[in-house]
C-alpha cells in the first residue's frame, strides 16, 4: 500500500472560489488532502481494508498522526479502481449542529451523483427535530438502495463531533443501511455508536493503533525517503523511540533535515522524546519547542495569525498579518511552509486560487499562542479576517470572525445584507444557520432582521411563532418605514396561504393592493402570487392569470423573479390550478409541464414551484386516466411536497394518488392516502382539507358497502361543517358543498333518490356559481345515474347529454368515469335513443377506450413469479417488517401503524418502501395478498 505522511489537518477538497454572498459551499470538507509527501508502500494494511470493502462498516481509530486519514485516501483510490463510489466528508466540531452535519452529509453524496439527494435536499431546512432528521435520512437511504453501485462514505475526525443526535443520525445509517451502502470512520476516540450487533455478524471491521503503526520495515522505509544517509540501525532505534508511530517519525525527520544533525546524537534525548511521542499534550509541547522555535519570527507569527482561520490563501494571510513590508512574501512563505512540511498543506487550486490549511493538532498549538495575547490583539486578527471574509463573498465565515472580533453589530448587518441573496439562491438552511449565530439583542435591535425570522418561521411552519411575530412586529414598527411595514403584510398574507386561511389573507388584501412608492420587484412578485391564490380561492380565474401576466413583466436586478415561493414560478402554476378547477386541463397541463421544466433546471431555488408544478401536473395525468404516469410523478416526491407546498397542492396531490391507487384495485393504499391528507388536515388544522378527506372516506367505504364506517365518518363530516353552516366565507361555502357531496352518496346509497336529487340541483347551481365547470359535469352525470335508476328517462336523458357536452368541451376523462361504475349503461341507454352525433360518439368512444383501460394493475411477470419462487417464506423480513406486514393485513393506515410499533410514521414508510423491494410487490394490497399467499402455502406444506 503506498501511504504518504500525513499532514494531521482536516482531509479538504477543492476549495470554493469566490462565491455570492449567501452562496453555500461546502466543498473544501468534501474530499481527501492532496498529500506532497513521497509515498511508502503498505500492502498489509491495504489488502487488509480491500478485503473488508463489502462490510457495513469500518473504524479506524487511532490518535493524532498516526496515518487514519493518509490510509483511507489511499484506500479510497484503490476503490474507485474498483468501481466504488466514495464520497468523503471531513467532520468538525461545527456538526454537532444537526442542520450543519445534515448539509454536509448531502452535500458529500450529491458529489457522487446529485440524484441520490434530491428529496433529501428538498427536506433540507425543514427543521431539526427527530422527525425532520429521520424523514432525510430515509430519503438519502431511500435513494442509496437504488443506486446501481456500492457506495463507501469515508467520515474522517468522526471524534470532533460530541452531540448524541448527530450520534443517532449515524447509528440509524448503520442500522438502515442497504447492503450497498458501506461507513467507514476515521476517529481519535471509541465512537458513541452501538456496533456490537454488526461485530457479531461479521460486518465489522475495526483497525487501532496495532494495525496502523508501522512494522519496522515500513519505518525504515519511510525513513529512508525522508533522509538520505539514514541506516538499518539508526532507523531502527528512531522506530523504537517512536513506536512506529508515523507523525514522532516525521518529525525527527523533519527536525534532523532542519538541523542536520547527526542521528547517534538524538541519544541523549531519548528519555524525553519517547513519551512525547505517545501523549498529545506532550506532542503539542514538542511543537512549541522543536518547530517553531526553529522558524524565524514572521514565519511563528503568520502561523499564530493564520490559526484564527480554519482555511486561509495568500490575500487572506496578507489581510491577517496587516504589515505591508511582509505583505509581498506571503506566497513564497506559503509555499516554502508547505513544502518543508511544517504541519501546513496545500489544497486542490481552483482558478488558480491556492487554499492551506493546518493540520488540526498543530492549529491548537499556535490558537494556545494566540489566546494568551491580549483580547484587543485578537480582535484585530479577527477583524481583519471578517473584513476579507466579507470581501470575498463568504459571508458564513465573515459573520463568525465578526462576532469573534467583538463587532455583533457588524455580523447582523452581514447577515441582513446577504439574507435576500441566500433566499433567491435556495440558500435558506445556510441563512438559519447565520441567524442562529447572532446575539437575540441585534435581531431584535433590527426589524429586517426580525422580518427574516418571520420569513424563516412561515418556511418551516411554525405558525405560533409567526403569530407572535407578526403581534409582536405591528406594534413596534416604525410607522414611517414603509417598505418594512409593507414587507411585514406580504409576510402575514404568506403566512395565510401556508395555513390555507383564505379570510386571514383576505383581510390584508387591502393593505396588498396599496404598496409604498418605493417598493421593487422583491414585493409585488410575492404580492401578486398572494392575491392570485385568493383570487383562485375566490373563483376568480380571470383575475388569477392575469395578475400572474403582469408577475413576469416585473423585473428583479434585471430578470424576473423565477424561483423562491412568491416567484413568478409559482404564480404560474397558481394560474395553471385555475385552468384545472375551470376543467380546463389542456391548459392546465402546458402550464405544469414547462413550469416543473425550469424549476428543475433552477434546482433548490425553486424547490416550491416544483413541488407545485408537480402536483398539477399530476392531476392532469389523472385526468387523462395516466395513472401510472401520475404515480410515477407524484408518489417520489409526496413526502417533500408535503412540507413544502401550499395545502392547495398538498389536497390535490393525495386525492389523486389515493384515486390512482383505487382505479388499480389498491384499496388499502387508496385508504392510505386518503387519510394522510386526514393526518396532514390535523395537524395543520386545515378543515377544509380535513372535509375533503372525510367525504372522500364517506365515499370509499360506500363503494366497498361499509356503511357503518361511512356513516360514522359522514357524522364527523357533519359536526365539521356545522361550525361553519351561518358563515359566508368561502372557505365554509367549500365545506359545505363537500359536505352536502358526501351527504348525496349517502341518499345514493339508501336509494333516497328524490332527497338526492333534491341536494344535486342546489349543489350544480352553487358549483356553476364558482365557476367549477368540472364538478358541474359530474353532478349533471350524478343526476342522470339518480333519474335512470328511478325510471326518469327523459331527465336522464337531458342530464346526461348536457355533462357529455361539458365533458367532451373540458376534456374530461376521470372526471366522467368515476362518477360510477354504471355510467356506461346509462350513456348507451342514452346515446342510443338520440340522433347520431358525431362528437358526442367520439368523446364517448374516448370514454369507453379509457374505461377498458383502466384495469387493476396486474401483477408484472417477473413479481408474479416470485409468488411462487423457492423463497416462500417472510424469512426475507426482518422482525419488524413482518410486523408492519402484519399491521398492514388489518387495513392500519400509517399513523396507527406507528403507534402500534412505537416509531414514527416516517420509518413506518421506510419500512414499506423494503417490504415492497423485498417481496416483489408495489402497493399495500399486493403485500398483504403475497403475506397471505406465503402463510397459506406454509401452512399447507405443514399440514401435508
Amino acid at each position: 500500500m503506498k501511504v504518504a505522511m500525513p499532514q494531521h489537518r482536516p482531509p479538504t477538497e477543492t476549495p470554493p472560489s469566490r462565491t455570492a454572498p449567501g452562496e453555500f459551499n461546502p466543498k473544501p470538507r468534501l474530499s481527501p488532502p492532496r498529500s506532497t509527501s513521497r509515498l511508502v508502500v503498505r500492502e498489509r494494511l491495504l489488502n487488509q481494508l480491500l478485503e473488508a470493502r463489502r462490510k457495513r462498516c469500518i473504524v479506524v481509530q487511532g490518535p493524532a498522526g498516526c496515518g487514519k486519514t493518509t490510509t483511507l485516501t489511499i484506500w479510497r483510490e484503490e476503490l474507485l479502481l474498483l468501481g466504488f463510489d466514495v464520497p468523503w466528508l471531513t467532520l468538525t466540531a461545527e456538526d454537532n449542529d444537526m442542520s450543519a452535519c445534515l448539509g454536509y452529509l448531502v452535500a458529500s453524496l450529491t458529489q457522487v451523483d446529485p440524484a441520490l439527494t434530491c428529496e433529501a435536499a428538498l427536506l433540507g431546512g425543514r427543521g431539526s427535530d427527530a422527525e425532520a432528521v429521520e424523514r432525510t435520512l430515509i430519503a438519502l437511504v431511500s435513494a442509496i438502495a437504488s443506486y446501481p453501485n456500492d457506495l463507501m462514505l469515508i467520515l474522517d475526525d468522526f471524534h470532533l463531533v460530541a452531540d448524541n443526535r448527530v450520534h443517532e443520525a449515524f447509528q440509524w445509517l448503520l442500522d438502515y443501511a442497504p447492503p450497498n451502502l458501506h461507513l467507514a470512520l476515521a476517529t481519535r476516540t471509541t465512537p458513541s455508536l452501538s456496533l456490537g450487533r454488526l461485530r457479531d455478524q461479521g460486518l465489522l471491521l475495526e483497525l487501532d493503533m496495532r494495525d496502523l503503526r508501522f512494522t519496522l520495515a515500513e519505518s525504515e522505509a519511510f525513513l529512508k525517503t525522508q533522509i538520505a544517509n539514514v541506516g538499518q540501525r539508526e532507523a531502527r532505534r528512531l522506530h523504537e523511540l517512536t513506536d512506529g508511530w508515523i507523525a514522532g517519525l516525521q518529525l525527527l525527520a523533519i527536525g534532523l533535515k532542519k538541523n542536520k544533525q547527526v542521528i547517534s546524537e538524538l541519544a541523549a534525548e531519548d528519555e524525553f522524546l519517547h513519551p512525547a511521542l505517545r501523549d498529545a499534550p506532550a506532542f503539542a509541547d514538542y511543537f512549541q519547542r522543536q518547530i517553531l522555535s526553529r522558524l524565524l519570527p514572521l514565519e511563528v507569527e503568520l502561523l499564530v495569525r493564520m490559526s484564527a482561520c480554519t482555511r486561509m490563501c495568500p490575500s487572506l494571510c496578507e489581510a491577517l498579518i496587516a504589515d505591508a513590508q511582509h505583505a509581498t512574501g506571503i506566497v513564497p512563505l506559503l509555499s516554502k511552509l508547505a513544502a518543508d512540511n511544517f504541519f501546513i498543506a496545500p489544497l486542490e487550486q481552483p482558478a488558480g486560487v491556492v487554499w492551506y490549511r493546518l493540520n488540526p493538532l498543530f492549529r491548537e498549538t499556535l490558537l494556545a499562542r494566540l489566546r494568551s495575547r491580549s483580547e484587543a490583539q485578537q480582535r484585530d486578527i479577527h477583524r481583519a479576517a471578517w473584513l476579507w471574509f466579507r470581501d470575498h463573498g463568504h459571508p458564513d465565515e465573515a459573520v463568525r470572525h465578526a462576532l469573534l472580533a467583538g463587532e455583533p453589530g457588524a455580523a447582523a448587518d452581514l447577515v441582513q445584507q446577504v439574507a435576500r441573496d441566500m433566499q433567491r439562491a435556495g440558500s435558506l438552511r445556510e441563512l438559519v444557520r447565520l441567524m442562529r449565530l447572532l446575539p437575540a439583542a441585534e435581531i431584535q435591535a433590527r426589524p429586517g432582521l426580525q422580518l427574516w425570522t418571520l420569513q424563516l418561521d412561515v418556511y418551516a411552519r411554525d405558525f405560533d411563532a409567526c403569530a407572535a411575530t407578526i403581534a409582536r412586529l405591528k406594534s413596534g414598527m416604525p410607522t414611517g418605514d414603509a417598505r418594512s411595514r409593507y414587507r411585514l403584510v406580504l409576510l402575514e398574507g404568506a403566512a395565510a396561504v401556508q395555513r390555507d386561511d383564505i379570510q386571514s389573507a383576505i383581510n390584508v388584501m387591502p393593505e396588498l393592493l396599496v404598496p409604498p412608492a418605493n417598493a421593487d420587484g422583491w414585493h409585488i412578485t410575492p404580492r401578486n402570487g398572494i392575491l392570485a391564490w385568493i383570487y383562485l380561492r375566490a373563483g376568480k380565474y380571470e383575475e388569477a392569470r392575469r395578475i400572474q401576466e403582469e408577475s413576469a413583466q416585473i423585473l428583479v436586478d434585471g430578470a424576473p423573479l423565477l424561483g423562491t415561493s412568491g416567484g413568478v414560478l409559482s404564480g404560474r402554476c397558481i394560474a395553471g390550478f385555475s385552468h384545472a378547477m375551470e376543467g380546463n386541463f389542456a391548459k392546465a397541463e402546458r402550464i405544469g409541464r414547462d413550469v416543473l421544466f425550469e424549476a428543475e433546471k433552477l434546482g433548490a431555488a425553486a424547490i416550491d414551484a416544483a413541488c407545485i408544478a408537480a402536483g398539477l401536473l399530476g392531476e392532469v395525468h389523472y385526468e387523462a386516466n395516466q395513472l401510472r404516469a401520475a404515480r410515477k410523478l407524484l408518489e417520489d416526491r409526496v413526502d417533500v411536497l408535503e412540507r413544502i407546498s401550499i395545502p392547495e397542492s398538498v389536497l390535490r396531490v393525495l386525492l389523486v394518488l389515493s384515486a390512482a391507487h383505487w382505479v388499480a384495485g389498491h384499496q388499502l393504499d387508496a385508504f392510505a392516502y386518503i387519510e394522510r391528507l386526514e393526518e396532514y388536515a390535523s395537524r395543520y388544522g386545515v378543515d377544509r382539507l380535513l372535509v375533503y378527506s372525510l367525504a372522500e372516506q364517506v365515499r370509499r367505504h360506500l363503494q366497498s358497502g361499509q356503511f357503518d364506517t361511512a356513516h360514522a365518518i359522514l357524522d364527523r363530516l357533519d359536526a365539521v361543517a356545522l361550525r361553519y353552516a351561518s358563515s359566508n366565507e368561502i372557505t365554509s361555502a367549500e365545506i359545505r358543498v363537500m359536505s352536502e357531496r358526501a351527504r348525496i352518496d349517502w341518499c345514493i346509497a339508501k336509494r333516497e333518490t328524490d332527497n338526492a336529487l333534491e341536494r344535486l340541483a342546489a349543489l350544480i347551481a352553487q358549483c356553476e356559481a364558482y365557476g367549477w365547470q368540472r364538478h358541474v359535469a359530474q353532478f349533471q352525470m350524478l343526476t342522470a345515474l339518480v333519474e335512470f335508476q328511478r325510471g326518469g328517462a327523459k331527465a336522464a336523458r337531458q342530464n346526461a347529454i348536457a355533462a357529455l357536452r361539458n365533458g367532451h368541451r373540458l376534456g374530461l376523462i376521470r372526471s366522467i368515469l368515476d362518477v360510477d361504475a354504471d355510467v356506461f349503461k346509462l350513456i348507451d341507454t342514452v346515446m342510443s335513443a338520440e340522433p347520431v352525433d358525431p362528437v358526442l360518439n367520439f368523446y364517448v368512444q374516448r370514454l369507453r377506450a379509457t374505461g377498458d383501460a383502466a384495469k387493476p394493475d396486474p401483477l408484472p411477470s417477473d413479481q408474479a413469479g416470485k409468488r411462487t419462487a423457492g423463497s416462500t417464506s417472510l424469512a426475507i423480513l426482518s422482525e419488524r417488517e413482518s410486523k408492519v406486514v402484519r399491521l398492514l393485513g388489518q387495513a392500519l393506515p400509517n399513523k396507527k401503524i406507528a403507534r402500534t410499533l412505537g416509531i414514527s410514521p416516517e420509518t413506518v414508510k421506510w419500512h414499506l418502501k423494503n417490504i415492497y423491494s423485498k417481496l416483489g410487490v408495489s402497493c399495500r394490497d399486493e403485500a398483504v395478498k403475497r403475506m397471505r399467499d406465503v402463510e397459506l402455502g406454509e401452512g399447507g406444506g405443514s399440514a401435508a
